[in-house]
């Protein structure tokens, strides 16, 4: 970086400092717009959108009813970010913070909002006792699960942004987050040698976090950046995130909420388990064609 900068005493915004997600940031909370949220037929109304954190949830709740737990039935609606739907009235009643994925459990007396993908995964493996692992293995469940947690703002907003998002490309930032991303990536690579799964033999809530953003990151699909971090080196995350990628509730789930890329994995709104072969944006491009 050859020009210093001098912070000022007080910092102040400036809405144009540039960069992917500029028109969207903003240093205060509450919301831009009156909008009410919609709501389905189903006890669980999801509002997300399929980043890494939004895939989360949308697996857990695919891996769910695959395992046959038919009450966790859902309605997914779309968020969409890039056009600040996250800052209406209705979001931030469920959200104050404005970030997806966040929730409505209706399945009780009254409803429940829950935010933050790592309580939302947490409210619905405790509510069908299920993907947790067992017992005695749930201080390592809970440990690895907000591992993942605590890792996401430097793989995310530290790495990602200043390699894939920032309006420069800045040799300082990048080598400072690309390091700690790589070393991120070799504890989870030298934990899996010894383990097929996070805790062990069991499949649980701290894959599915894991997976939507390190086992993503090891298979090519973020930031465009795979070769840059060599992940092909790290052998047991790869052999993971593989084994995790071929489930097909992690393939439905990584659909839901979609709204970019291939328009046969776009599932924009997801209500029913026939969406994902009716409403991806393929089939919805090919009635709009043929007016059917």
């Amino acid at each position: 970086m050859t020009n210093s900068y001098k912070p000022p005493k007080i910092w102040k915004w400036e809405s144009n400092s540039g960069g992917r997600f500029a028109n969207i940031n903003r240093p205060v909370s509450g919301s831009t717009h009156d909008k009410a949220l919609p709501v389905g037929e189903h006890p669980y109304q999801l509002h997300s959108l399929a980043t890494p954190n939004g895939v989360k949830v949308t697996i857990l709740f695919e891996e769910l009813l695959e395992a046959g737990y038919t009450k966790a039935e859902y309605d997914a609606w779309l968020i969409n970010i890039g056009n600040g739907d996250q800052f209406s009235s209705g979001f931030v009643e469920i959200n104050p913070n404005s970030k997806i994925p966040a929730l409505i459990d209706r399945s009780g007396d009254a409803p429940v909002r829950v935010f933050e993908s790592a309580a939302i995964m947490m409210h619905l493996a405790e509510t069908f006792d299920a993907f947790l692992g067992s017992q005695e293995k749930r201080p390592e469940l809970l440990s690895w699960l907000f591992w993942q947690m605590g890792s996401a703002p430097f793989l995310g907003g530290g790495f990602g942004h200043f390699y894939a998002y920032a309006p420069e490309k800045w040799q300082y930032p990048i080598d400072r987050y690309s390091m700690e991303t790589k070393r991120l990536l070799d504890v989870l690579n030298q934990h899996l040698s010894n383990n097929q799964f996070i805790i062990g033999d069991d499949y649980t809530i701290a894959d599915m976090a894991i997976w939507a953003w390190f086992g993503q990151l090891v298979l090519g699909r973020l930031y465009d950046a795979a070769e840059f971090l060599d992940v092909e080196s790290y052998q047991h995350a790869l052999r993971w995130a593989k084994e995790i990628d071929a489930r097909p509730a992690v393939k439905r789930g990584r659909m839901v909420n979609r709204a970019s890329g291939d328009l046969k994995t776009q599932l924009h709104e997801r209500h029913s388990s026939l969406d994902f072969e009716t409403q991806t944006q393929d089939k919805i491009a090919l009635k709009s064609k043929t007016g059917d």
